[in-house]
């Protein structure tokens, strides 16, 4: 990103002047699909591309927003914040000024220009980047970053919860508030408890690879997954107390899966439950330095998101299938929600551009749209530049 360009294009919206830069990561999970509402373990981390944000305070309270990526500006009083669909991305902007000033903290006016890399649709948590880059920024100008970094991304969350209403979980703004560079991030996201892998990856590289469908898990799909998930855990209750399925270890489900009459959400909790402990082994061999092992992991995960979840489709399981063919890739899956997006692979060094080449034409013949692919490091969490 050519921040000089930022600057300028800062310059001519709101004129010279002290320019404040922050920088907010996108994020990928490397494993842990669909357990985080379940009480589960996730195992994120921060990527080295995301989100830039240029910042100026202003003597009144306006805060003008404006995107370098689309044509809406944005115009919004402190102290009268509503939801407007039409204001588009700047929504998680004013959600995370709307809650951080109803829970007490300092907010003033502010000019922001943002401009960001993240590929919308593509389950990398574009809208997480955008958020959490606001509660740094809100932070560093008028808290003298004195706020918890965990409280800080659970106000974030909470915008995109109750001001924009998705229901997302807190993995996303977490990864990208509490990443640091080389480091995967343990997270269990019942307590917030979390705990960091320095990540090796040895002669291996991580590629991101986009289906360039944007991601489809429609919220009626999604919903179904979780009442699944609910019915489980709501027969698992009549025989043992638990607060949710992660509790659960693999004894528990071979105990209990002949109490499971309907095979939707059998399959549903064995998904959750083999997932989570994945999760935990993942971080015990990246922490042994035992990469290939941890690939092995990644192809058990996807099927298992494939044949039990049942949230890939057509093209994630076909950019995943070409990638496990490809010689040199020790492990592929989908990552993020699932029906579109993103999955990655963990492929040898010296064979990633032969591996891309193989993997764009196979999967543009049979798909019909070309594949994009992203070689990302392993980045820090959203911070001043």
């Amino acid at each position: 990103m050519n921040l000089d360009y930022l600057k300028d294009g800062f310059i001519k919206l709101y004129g010279d002047g002290e320019i404040r830069i922050f920088h907010s990561p996108g994020r990928v999970n490397l494993i842990g699909e669909h357990i985080d509402y379940n009480g589960g373990y996730v195992f994120p981390c921060a990527l080295d591309f995301g989100t830039y944000g240029l910042v100026r305070k202003r003597k009144d309270r306006k805060i003008n927003l404006c995107s370098m990526n689309f044509p809406k500006r944005v115009q919004v009083d402190i102290d009268n914040i509503v939801y407007e669909a039409e204001d588009d991305w700047g929504n998680y902007i004013k959600g995370v000024i709307k809650i951080f000033g109803e829970e007490g903290y300092n907010v003033g006016g502010m000019d922001i220009l943002i401009s960001g890399n993240i590929p919308n649709g593509a389950g990398l948590s574009s809208s997480a980047s955008v958020e959490v880059l606001a509660g740094v920024i809100i932070d560093e100008l008028f808290n003298n970053g004195n706020i918890d970094k965990v409280e800080l991304v659970k106000l974030c969350q909470r915008a995109e919860n109750e001001f924009v209403g998705v229901n997302c979980g807190i993995m996303d703004q977490f990864a990208i508030g509490i990443g640091r560079k080389n480091k995967g991030i343990l997270l269990d996201c019942y307590t917030l408890k979390y705990q960091y892998a320095y990540i090796e990856l040895r002669d291996f590289t991580l590629v991101i690879m986009n289906t360039n469908k944007r991601r489809a898990l429609s919220e009626s799909k999604y919903n179904e997954r979780r009442m699944e998930c609910e019915e489980g855990l709501k027969i698992i209750k009549n025989i043992k107390n638990v607060e949710n399925l992660c509790q659960l270890d693999i004894e528990d489900y071979n105990n209990f899966k002949d109490l499971f009459f309907n095979e939707n959400v059998k399959k549903r909790v064995e998904h959750v439950i083999y997932e989570n402990h994945r999760v935990k082994k993942a971080f015990e061999l990246i922490n042994e330095g035992k990469v290939e092992e941890f690939g092995e992991l990644l192809i058990e995960s996807h099927m298992s998101l494939k044949n039990l979840y049942e949230v890939t489709g057509k093209e994630l399981d076909t950019i995943v299938d070409l990638a496990l063919k490809c010689e040199g890739c020790i492990g592929a899956r989908m990552t993020g929600a699932g029906f579109g997006g993103c999955a990655i692979a963990i492929v040898k060094q010296y064979r990633v551009a032969e591996f891309i080449e193989y993997v764009k034409e196979h999967y543009s013949k049979k798909i019909g749209c070309e594949p994009s692919f992203y070689l990302s490091g392993i980045g820090e969490g959203a911070k001043e530049c």
